[in-house]
């Protein structure tokens, strides 16, 4: 019994000290900037998606602070948030006394990561590019700033098969024609955007296998009812969130527009989770065949969860 108690008591100093006897690694991000990551035991998450990954890549548990957009998988909304990945301060990110900070290569402000470096923390920067590639350099990027790339390879893995999966259901219902759908971005009345190539919710609707209806535009811009009508949408997505900040399904309908077209005459509304369309990265072959289904395979409204 006492020689039992004895190895717990070695094992749980052992535990202790690995993360102190770890060696240093570098790792090359986003910016090709070269990273020296010296622990990984207090990890600041400042995207959604990179949350994500980091729990599926098994390290959750380090994960000390992250940013509003990370509430995927559920356990991340009981860790302290550090606010919006676009209106950061430095401030509140190193009052968790991280050792690692992750985030998109577009975080802003951008003098935050300046000022995260000159503290002495480590910052990771990760793609944000809005394809299968970019999805699959955004697993392993994370992966190796954590330490953990054969697990990444493994989540990578899994990406291409959910892929297969999807190009094989799309080939079996065999589609007669493409949809045009058109994605908008809604943050009440007063916030109206039409979002085309370049946009994350546009790249899963092309995976989807729908035709984006909003050709020549570039990332996002205003919504007018002459650019809803001109793009003439079979089916429109929107996020769930952004849905509800409009009034629903009728308030959507009410928008300059809106009822003018083919989507809005025949209520084909698409609303999916904001996290699930909003982000390329291991769940993306799902929420595209999600929104596959919920395009071609069935009529009016549909609300897709993750």
């Amino acid at each position: 019994m006492k020689r039992t108690l004895n190895r717990r008591k070695a094992l749980a100093l052992l535990a202790l000290l690995l993360p102190a006897l770890a060696q240093p690694f570098r790792v090359v991000d986003a910016t090709g900037k070269e990273v020296e990551v010296r622990s990984t035991s207090r990890i600041v998450s400042l995207d959604g998606i990179t949350t994500e990954i980091l729990f599926a890549l098994g390290v959750g548990k380090k994960v000390v602070g992250r940013d509003d957009s990370s509430y995927y998988p559920p356990e991340a909304q009981r860790l302290p948030s550090v606010g919006y990945q676009f209106r950061l301060s430095a401030e509140g990110i190193l009052s968790l006394r991280p050792t690692l900070v992750i985030g998109r290569e577009d975080v802003r402000p951008p003098q935050v990561v300046d000022q995260l470096r000159q503290a002495g923390v480590a910052v990771v920067l990760v793609p944000t590019e809005p394809t299968v590639e970019g999805a699959k350099r955004k697993i392993r990027v994370v992966a190796q700033a954590v330490g953990e790339k054969e697990r990444g390879e493994a989540l990578v893995r899994a990406l291409e098969r959910d892929l297969l999966a999807l190009k094989a259901f799309q080939a079996q219902q065999a589609p007669k024609g493409r949809l045009r759908a058109l994605f908008l971005y809604l943050r009440g009345p007063g916030t109206l955007f039409v979002c085309g190539e370049g946009s994350t919710p546009v790249g899963v609707m092309e995976l989807a296998g729908l035709e984006n209806a909003a050709k020549g535009i570039r990332e996002c811009q205003p919504m007018t009812a002459e650019s809803v009508v001109a793009a003439r949408p079979d089916v429109i997505v929107v996020f769930q969130k952004g849905l509800e900040s409009v009034g629903g399904l009728e308030g959507l309908l009410r928008l300059p527009g809106v009822a003018q077209t083919p989507a809005g005459r025949n209520r084909k509304v698409v609303a999916m989770d904001d996290l699930y369309l909003g982000s390329f990265g291991p769940r993306a072959g799902r929420a595209a065949l999600d929104l596959f289904r919920a395009a071609y395979l069935r009529e009016g409204f549909v609300e897709v969860g993750p």
